[in-house]
C-alpha cells in the first residue's frame, strides 16, 4: 500500500474517481441536500476561525498555492525533478478538488430559487419596462438621502455600519427563499489584489476554503454595497451568480440604510436596462436620460473608472469566468435574464 501511495497513476486514478463520484452525487437528491446542510454548518465554522484575522487569509493561501504551483511547473522542465513535481501536482489537485467540492461545488446543485417562487413566468421586455420605471423613481428618491464627496459623487462614510446592516438583513430574507443559517460573524475583507482586480472586471469573490468574502476596495461606492451583499449572499450559501444577485437585491431594497438601499435599487435598474436594451436600445437610452443629476454624476464616475481600467486582463478573466459559470450549471457571466426572471416573478 505504501508503494501505491507514491505512484502517480494511483493518485491520478483517485482524481478521476473523484470526478465520477461527485458527478453521481450531483444527480442524487439525498447527497445534494446533505452537502447543502453541511455547508450551512461549515461556513460558520470557517468564519469563526478566519473572521478575527484583519486581512484576507484566503488571499495569502492563494499566493502561497500559486508559488507552490509555479515551482512545480518549473521543476517539470528539469529532468531530475520532473517525476517529483508531477507527483506533487497530482496530490495538490486531489486535495484542492476534494475540498472545493465538499465546501462549495456541490451546492451549485441545490434547488434553484425560481422553483421556490409562486409564479414562474418567463420575463418579458414589456414587464421589465414597468419595473425599470419603478426602480428609476425609487433610486432617484433614495439618492437624495446619501452622502456625496466634493465632486457630488455618492460616497460611503462608514463601511463598518454598512457591513453590519448587510449581515442583519440576512434575517429578513423570506423563508420560502432561504432557510439557511445566517452568518454568525462578519468575514468580509478588502482583497489584497484590489489594484489588479480593477483591471480584470472582477469586483469581488468568495473564497470557499476560508469562507471569506473579498471585494475590490477601489470600486466606485455606488457599486460597492451591492458587490459586498452579493459576496455575502455566496457566503450565506447561494452559489449561482444571478441568485446571489437576487438575494443581494432582497437584502438591499428593504433596508433602512440609504447607502445599501440606493446601491440595490441602482443595480436593479441597471440590470433591467441591460436586459431591455437587447430588444429596445432606444427605451434604455431614454431611461438613462431620466436619471437625476445626482445619478448621472454617479454613472459618469462609474464609466470613467471602467474606461480608465480597461485592459486585456479583463478579456481574459471574463473568458475564464464565463467557462467557470457554464461548468457549474449557470449561464455565462454577461447574462442577466435569470436575475430579471427572479425579480419579475418575485415582484408579481
Amino acid at each position: 500500500m505504501s508503494i501505491l501511495l507514491h505512484k502517480k497513476r494511483f493518485w491520478a486514478g483517485i482524481l478521476l474517481a473523484q470526478f465520477v463520484l461527485f458527478y453521481l452525487f450531483s444527480h442524487i437528491r439525498f447527497f445534494v441536500v446533505f452537502f447543502e446542510k453541511f455547508y450551512d454548518f461549515q461556513k460558520n465554522f470557517h468564519i469563526s476561525i478566519c473572521s478575527w484575522i484583519p486581512f484576507s487569509f484566503g488571499d495569502v493561501l492563494y499566493v502561497l498555492l500559486s508559488i507552490f504551483l509555479l515551482i512545480q511547473i518549473i521543476n517539470i522542465f528539469k529532468k531530475t525533478k520532473r517525476k517529483k513535481a508531477l507527483f506533487n501536482l497530482i496530490i495538490c489537485f486531489n486535495i484542492a478538488y476534494f475540498n472545493y467540492q465538499i465546501f462549495w461545488g456541490m451546492i451549485y446543485f441545490q434547488t434553484p430559487i425560481i422553483k421556490k417562487l409562486n409564479s414562474q413566468e418567463k420575463p418579458t421586455v414589456a414587464k421589465a419596462k414597468v419595473l425599470a420605471e419603478k426602480y428609476l423613481q425609487k433610486a432617484i428618491q433614495t439618492r437624495k438621502l446619501v452622502n456625496e464627496d466634493k465632486n457630488g459623487v455618492f460616497i460611503i462614510k462608514d463601511k463598518e455600519v454598512l457591513l453590519k446592516e448587510i449581515i442583519s438583513q440576512e434575517k429578513c430574507i423570506p423563508s420560502k427563499i432561504s432557510s439557511k443559517t445566517v452568518l454568525s460573524k462578519i468575514s468580509v475583507k478588502e482583497s489584497l489584489f484590489s489594484e489588479v482586480m480593477s483591471f480584470t472586471g472582477i469586483s469581488g469573490y468568495y473564497n470557499p476554503f476560508t469562507a471569506e468574502s473579498q471585494y475590490n476596495s477601489n470600486l466606485p461606492h455606488s457599486i460597492l454595497p451591492s458587490t459586498i451583499s452579493h459576496e455575502t449572499s455566496h457566503q450565506l450559501g447561494f452559489a449561482r451568480e444571478q441568485e446571489a444577485n437576487f438575494v443581494s437585491y432582497l437584502m438591499g431594497v428593504n433596508s433602512e440604510n440609504p447607502d445599501l438601499r440606493y446601491s440595490a435599487e441602482y443595480f436593479t435598474l441597471k440590470s433591467l436596462l441591460r436586459y431591455i436594451a437587447s430588444e429596445d436600445q432606444v427605451f434604455a437610452e431614454n431611461m438613462i436620460k431620466k436619471y437625476s443629476p445626482e445619478m448621472k454624476r454617479d454613472r459618469a464616475y462609474e464609466r470613467n473608472f471602467m474606461i480608465s481600467h480597461q485592459s486585456k486582463l479583463e478579456d481574459f478573466f471574463g473568458f475564464t469566468n464565463d467557462l467557470f459559470l457554464k461548468s457549474n450549471q449557470q449561464d455565462g457571466s454577461v447574462t442577466y435574464s435569470y436575475f430579471v426572471d427572479l425579480l419579475l416573478n418575485y415582484e408579481k
